[in-house]
């Protein structure tokens, strides 16, 4: 009553492209979606406003890789600050670890950046 084992190889020598095919797709898509960005990026004006940092966040990812039969377990952590400009308007950057240490929630000071892409904060001193 069960699948026979050529039915079942049959199964996973159809099935192993579409996966292939899916992953390989997704990598392509990452890949372009990053070169947009940069390239978006590059033809922005670079910008310094006067902001206050809202707030602060970070995003831990988990990832467990498998080699010779011992999973190796690796995070990375991503780190977001929120700026709020004069006009009301918030805008969150990806920054270093470092930048993310150097400032508080409540700092008002000279934001520079060029689209997305963080470029340095200035506090304010007083």
């Amino acid at each position: 009553m069960g699948i026979e084992p050529m039915g079942m190889f049959s199964f996973f020598s159809a099935i192993f492209p579409i996966f292939f095919l899916f992953v390989f797709g997704f990598i392509i898509f990452q890949i372009f979606k990053g070169v947009k960005q940069w390239n978006y990026n590059n033809q922005q004006p670079v910008l310094t406003v006067n902001a206050k940092l809202v707030s602060k966040r970070t995003h831990v990812s988990r990832h467990a890789h498998n080699h010779d039969n011992h999973v190796h377990h690796h995070s990375s952590t991503s780190y977001f600050l929120t700026f709020e400009f004069d006009s009301g308007d918030r805008l969150e950057l990806k920054v270093s670890d470092h930048d993310y240490g150097q400032y508080i929630e409540g700092d008002f000071g000279n934001l520079t950046f060029q689209g997305t892409r963080y470029l340095k904060f200035e506090r304010w001193k007083g």
